[in-house]
């Protein structure tokens, strides 16, 4: 027998205590071995905002310091361009259009069971694990604040052992661009360099002004956290990393998949004792590989030396577990808040290609919390009185299926070139890429929101498990039929009737989006349209009336919204599906 906390523990219990000792050991000595790993987030902000990346308005030198004495990641991207997406994305190692988690603040279930976070394989490979900061994961199933507790505690961190922490900084975010009092905003709006696309009004020089101080105000603290490491002596032990959360903030920036809103700062600063991490020759360098944000759970594991599962979707990027660069990016954008879309994205280094899913919706659908910005509001009244020109008025303006941008020559993404018989080649790559992604992650954002929702809760399933049962999910049927609707080409109009007749009301949702981007040269489809009115499912009853009220036939539409809306006064996931659905098409007559 032998002792163990004053108990007799007997003879048969020692290999058992011996294996336990030892994994403890080795999870001790293989944490010891490995660097901290200090995450610096800040909110809302683009390269655009960054001096060490150009910025022409903000002065960052604290994160311009640490570029020096690190590195510069010159092409890094955020997958979401909003936050609670992005945040599922990070903490699951997901795309959350592979989780069926993007679109804003949904919360939907994903199975836990088989998609671990990484904060708990971190503190399983012997990391004290801490946030001092937001959470917002959008996933259901789980405490957002749990994933960071111990038995409903935070833990104490140990003497010597290896920490993991996030400190995020919320001075930049959007809400502080919004109106401040007369006296407050310290830069001089005179002084503001505005992008291409936004007209030049005072309101539009004050948000710029007043989002500038707000940048700089982050930077203040991005350099007293670094300050704080220095002085707690964990500086050359540490690996830094800085990024934003996505891009931003002035209208068209963030939630928007524009090099505005998904190109980020990365800088990473990794201390000479771990010097076969670097990935250039020496600090100050930068770094043109591809980056994508769900390659951070990932690299984070492999740099902490921690069980990196296989499902994890990135890439890793840096240490000594390092993975073949992407060659592309993937972005995707989804229902913000009150207003739905659905857009994916996929670019190179140089170029970007986008595809809007629901076309008929303008940029500057009203976003009521993006209207807090006085700029915003004035923009939108400056294009209701005509006054803006081609480039500042496309913002409000219904857009193609299809854009294509050179982000080299045109950060902006103002010229779309998708029309460009020079750039086909690239465009069919992006493309062909694109598909195959999509794919590869099972992308669930081809039925829109209550759809999937309804079709997952019908058959008992999440929406992660939903899309990979090619029964209930098609998704390869859904993607050829979705191009054909987006082409508005009329040699299409036999298809997309023959379609209406389908059992699944997803295509049939499809080709009721065909008919209605055919606009008049839908009309000899008038029949099968007036028919849809009584459809079964309530998006395709909405697409089916917007048609219809376009073609003319005005008061049958009003008629088939006044009866869908009782309904959905009854039923909260069809007055969802209308509302965003209405707010899509016609933002006025969702607003009443």
């Amino acid at each position: 027998m032998i002792q163990q906390s004053g108990k007799q523990l007997p003879m048969n219990r020692l290999p058992l205590l011996s294996a336990v000792l030892l994994v403890l050991v080795t999870l001790s000595s293989r944490a010891a071995d490995r660097p901290n790993i200090l995450w610096i987030t800040s909110e809302d902000n683009s390269i655009s905002w960054v001096s060490c990346y150009g910025s022409k308005n903000a002065k960052t030198p604290n994160i311009d310091a640490l570029a020096r004495e690190g590195f510069r990641y010159t092409h890094c991207f955020d997958n979401a361009a909003v936050c609670a997406p992005t945040r599922a994305t990070w903490i699951t190692g997901h795309y959350a259009i592979s989780l069926g988690t993007q679109p804003m603040r949904s919360r939907y279930q994903i199975p836990h069971d088989k998609i671990p976070y990484y904060p708990d394989l971190l503190r399983t490979a012997g990391y004290h694990v801490a946030n001092g900061g937001k959470t917002d994961y959008n996933i259901g199933g789980r405490d957002d604040r749990g994933v960071w507790r111990v038995k409903g505690k935070f833990p104490k961190r140990q003497a010597g052992q290896n920490f993991f922490q996030i400190r995020n900084i919320g001075d930049s975010h959007e809400s502080r661009a919004f109106p401040k009092k007369k006296g407050q905003v310290k830069t001089d709006p005179a002084r503001m360099v505005l992008h291409s696309y936004h007209p030049d009004l005072p309101e539009m020089r004050m948000t710029y002004a007043t989002y500038t101080d707000a940048v700089q105000r982050m930077d203040a603290k991005v350099g007293d956290i670094l300050a704080q490491l220095k002085e707690n002596g964990n500086e050359e032990n540490t690996i830094v990393v800085y990024c934003s959360d996505h891009g931003g903030v002035l209208p068209r920036s963030k939630r928007f998949l524009y090099s505005s809103g998904i190109h980020c700062p990365l800088i990473v600063r990794i201390p000479e004792k771990w010097k076969s991490f670097w990935p250039a020759e020496k600090p100050g360098m930068t770094v043109d590989r591809i980056v994508s944000f769900v390659d951070m759970p990932k690299t984070f594991l492999s740099l902490a030396g921690a069980r990196v599962p296989e499902s994890y979707q990135g890439r890793i990027f840096l240490g000594d577990g390092i993975e073949e660069a992407p060659k592309y990016h993937l972005s995707f954008r989804e229902r913000a808040d009150e207003c739905a879309d659905t857009v994916r994205g996929m670019r190179d280094k140089r170029y970007a290609y986008i595809k809007n899913y629901m076309p008929w919706v303008p940029n500057g659908q009203r976003l009521n919390y993006m209207w807090k910005m006085a700029g915003t509001g004035a923009w939108e009244k400056h294009y209701q009185e005509g006054k803006c020109n081609a480039v500042t008025g496309r913002f409000f303006r219904p857009r193609p299926s299809e854009e294509f941008y050179d982000t080299v020559k045109d950060f902006d993404n103002i010229n779309n070139l998708a029309g460009d018989p020079a750039h086909k080649a690239k465009i069919e790559e992006l493309k062909q890429a694109m598909r195959k992604k999509q794919l590869e992650l099972f992308d669930s954002g081809l039925l829109p929101e209550n759809m999937r929702l309804r079709r997952a809760e019908d058959n008992k399933m999440t929406i992660y498990e939903m899309v990979r049962d090619p029964r209930l999910y098609p998704l390869e049927k859904y993607l050829d039929f979705s191009d054909l609707a987006l082409s508005r080409n009329p040699a299409h109009l036999d298809a997309l009737v023959k379609a209406m007749k389908d059992p699944d009301e997803g295509m049939r949702y499809w080709a009721t989006c065909g008919l209605f981007l055919l606009e008049d040269k839908a009309r000899p489809a008038l029949k099968t349209l007036e028919k849809a009115l009584a459809d079964s499912c309530p998006e395709v009853q909405m697409m089916a009336a917007w048609a219809m009220h376009r073609l003319g036939f005005k008061s049958k539409a009003e008629t088939t919204f006044a009866a869908v809306k009782k309904v959905a006064r009854k039923d909260k996931p069809i007055f969802e599906t209308i509302h965003r659905l209405m707010s899509a098409i016609h933002p006025a007559r969702a607003a009443k």
